[in-house]
């Protein structure tokens, strides 16, 4: 009997994305996007000047996670804050056109979060930040943690997208844990972490720092393999997640499945444009994953091949089901090697 390849269940897990429900709490932004051509440098300065074509407004940070969520078919919840102002507003409006379920707590006391790209010749020139880093409020911590005891029930996973602008916190990230022990079967808890918040972080199902987060995380810059296999288990010992994948960049993924098992995951990207959102990509794609039953290994597959199509658009991009489909029948199984340094570190 021929042995089932890893493409081919992840291929045959694809349908089951459809529906699962998944929750995102953590940081939602605008996303602001100028598009357009240069075609000459400014007489007041040795900057370009960008003629702009185009104008677009999406959801972003834990908003894109959820967009991605969206594409590959799953049915996402977010939770979230907002400022009440003008951008608070084109927040909600964006949430409400997409129908979008969502709960997001309005606090007047800090703007919502702009991010403005500027693009020319599907390069970024500058991005431009308006926003608050100060924790929320305390009522407003309040309502997001009622809003989370009562949206999850009924969810595989829940995703906290942590951008470090002020929502996620030691006591919502606990209200979490307890509130998933309570439920059967328990959702998976999986972070997205912001290296200001390493230590709220214990106990949770999986982390998905990139190489910068796990190096400041550790205290060491990565360099190498040596360098990462030790990054992830200081990372382990400071935070005892159960899980731990390290994004590399164009070097793939390292996952560790525990402090003795690390394997490595090379890229699936066969060009880059833009690595906006590509982090959201990943987390999204190793909860659907995860939720159908792949297991890990396989989920990181799926995430990285997911994550390669992306950067290979401009912008905050997503990808479907279809799309994965359609890719994966020309995708050779990619090469996965046991980093056994791991074994004896």
């Amino acid at each position: 009997m021929l042995k089932t390849s890893r493409m081919e269940l992840i291929a045959k897990a694809l349908p089951g994305f459809t529906g699962k429900r998944i929750l995102v709490l953590g940081d939602l932004m605008l996303d602001h996007y100028l598009m357009g051509d240069v075609e000459r440098i400014s007489p007041e300065g040795p900057v370009p000047v960008v003629r702009v074509r185009s104008e677009a407004h999406t959801l972003g940070g834990a908003g894109n996670v959820v967009k991605n969520l969206a594409a590959l078919g799953a049915s996402p919840t977010l939770l979230s804050v907002c400022g009440e102002d003008d951008p608070g507003k084109a927040v909600l409006q964006i949430a409400e056109r997409e129908g979008l379920e969502s709960v997001i707590v309005p606090d007047g006391s800090r703007p919502t979060t702009i991010k403005t790209r500027i693009i020319a010749q599907n390069q970024q020139v500058v991005r431009v930040d308006r926003e608050s880093d100060e924790p929320v409020s305390s009522r407003v911590r309040d309502a997001v943690i009622q809003a989370l005891i009562r949206l999850l029930p009924g969810h595989a996973c829940v995703i906290v997208s942590d951008y470090a602008k002020g929502l996620v916190s030691r006591p919502i990230i606990q209200a979490l844990l307890e509130a998933a022990a309570r439920l059967t079967p328990k959702p998976l808890v999986l972070v997205d972490p912001k290296v200001p918040n390493r230590d709220i972080y214990q106990g949770v199902d999986l982390l998905t720092p990139n190489a910068r987060e796990a190096g400041e995380m550790a205290g060491w810059r990565l360099t190498g393999r040596t360098e990462i296999i030790r990054a992830g288990l200081a990372i382990f010992k400071k935070i005892r997640c159960k899980s731990l994948v390290v994004t590399l960049g164009p070097e793939g993924i390292a996952l560790f499945s525990g402090p003795g098992n690390v394997r490595h995951i090379p890229t699936m990207a066969r060009k880059v444009f833009d690595v906006t959102g590509a982090g959201d990509t990943v987390i999204a794609a190793l909860a659907v994953g995860l939720s159908v039953g792949l297991d890990l290994l396989d989920a990181c597959i799926l995430a990285n091949y997911c994550a390669g199509i992306v950067v290979g658009q401009v912008g905050s991009a997503t990808v479907s089901q279809k799309e994965i489909l359609a890719g994966l029948g020309g995708q050779g199984e990619p090469l996965v090697e046991s980093w056994l340094q791991a074994e004896s570190t």
